[in-house]
């Protein structure tokens, strides 16, 4: 099953308007790209698991998004975070319910990730006889709200837990990470192993940086060709290079905000070099481009890149896991019992083809001092997000690391 009508794309940034992928509730999220969400459906194991890919960001660094759909036996469909119930999204959900029954569970499998709660309550309404289970310890800022303030429905909204309770347990294992205490509120993740299909699916924990742009993105090219320019004054050509190099930018982004083979001029030097900027740029935020990549910049990504392997984000491993260790450390064996193939995550690649020995590996930072650890990322990009923990912890707003 492939996308449906989602290749109505211009490269001056804004889709063509198109009913399909109308998604009116951006503001609540204001992402790129905003009210347009073109949806890339792929199967993945036949007959039997789904992915569905959107695509958002901030000053075009964009990244995937991405929900699952697994087929429930003996009939149904269970849907593994959603994204955004656009037309097109739920008419491609709906061809699945034609041929192997009704949604019957939607999961909300984290507490912080905005971007993935913010569509659990319109999807839900999508299918009112779904039953739908939410991650515990749920939380909201500035003002923890009931989630049925949230949009979540409050006749069939149920708390995840690890025991057999849960109706879809016949079919899969639950492990429950956290909460993890950061200060505003608990981080949670929720894995969830698929017997049938051998399958572990992922919301964040782990991510897989693949060396081509992800399909998904290559349905609106102008990010990658934004991000794919020199210097202000390049002109903007859409080649198969372009994009690559694009999205090699994107991703350094992505995981390291301010990488360390980024030169960021100051706000009044970029202004003054808008004026420099090529007609077909100046629609991108006024010609404003203000990055200047430093001539490693290639060897910064193969490092992020890494042959594909899977790890965890920076971000995790500096502001999120490293706050309780043992509880990590607990999670990473239970799912690690599990005997699954493939994993699939909720960003970047998928399927990542992976066992228990690779998601264990991908926690090493966990323990830093075991013989033959490999840190795999370079320690000097990390710089920028150990000065950025450091001013939380200062401020209060997170405590301190556990090591």
């Amino acid at each position: 099953m492939g996308s449906q009508g989602s290749t109505s794309s211009s490269t001056n940034g804004f889709h063509k308007r198109d009913r399909a992928y109308a998604w009116p509730f951006w503001p609540a999220v204001p992402l790129y790209p905003y009210g347009q969400r073109p949806t890339l459906v792929r199967e993945v194991v036949k007959d039997t698991l789904w992915t569905f890919d959107q695509y958002q960001g901030i000053f075009y660094v964009v990244v995937p998004i991405r929900m699952t759909v697994v087929k429930l036996r003996p009939t149904g469909l269970l849907v593994y975070s959603p994204v955004a119930p656009t037309p097109e999204c739920i008419r491609q959900v709906r061809s699945l319910e034609v041929q192997h029954g009704p949604v019957r569970y939607i999961l909300m499998t984290t507490t912080t990730g905005i971007e993935h709660k913010v569509f659990v309550g319109p999807f839900a309404r999508k299918f009112p006889q779904a039953e739908v289970y939410v991650a515990p310890n749920q939380w909201s800022y500035p003002i923890n709200l009931p989630l049925s303030w949230l949009g979540l429905p409050p006749k069939r909204t149920h708390i995840l837990t690890q025991s057999s309770s849960i109706p879809f347990a016949d079919q899969f294992d639950c492990a429950i990470l956290g909460p993890i205490r950061l200060g505003l509120g608990p981080f949670v993740e929720v894995a969830l192993f698929h017997r049938d299909s051998r399958t572990l699916l992922l919301t964040d924990a782990i991510v897989s940086v693949p060396f081509d742009p992800p399909p998904v993105l290559n349905l609106d090219p102008y990010p990658l060709l934004f991000h794919s320019r020199d210097r202000v004054e390049d002109p903007i050509v859409d080649t198969p290079e372009a994009r690559r190099r694009g999205w090699h930018r994107i991703a350094l982004f992505s995981f390291f905000f301010r990488p360390s083979s980024l030169h960021v001029p100051t706000l009044g030097q970029a202004i003054k070099d808008a004026r420099k900027a090529p007609d077909n740029s100046r629609k991108a935020y006024f010609g404003l481009y203000p990055f200047q990549w430093k001539t490693d910049w290639q060897a910064s990504f193969q490092a992020l890149h890494g042959e594909g392997r899977p790890f965890v984000a920076p971000v995790l491993q500096t502001l999120i896991f490293n706050r309780d260790v043992p509880e990590v450390q607990r999670w990473v064996n239970q799912v690690a019992q599990w005997q699954f193939e493939r994993a699939i995550p909720c960003h970047l690649s998928a399927p990542i083809s992976m066992g228990p020995a690779e998601f264990q590996a991908a926690f090493g930072f966990i323990q830093p001092e075991q013989e033959g650890h490999d840190h795999a990322l370079p320690g000097k990009e990390f710089e920028f997000l150990q000065s950025l923990e450091s001013d939380l912890v200062r401020r209060g707003i997170t405590p301190p690391a556990s090591f």
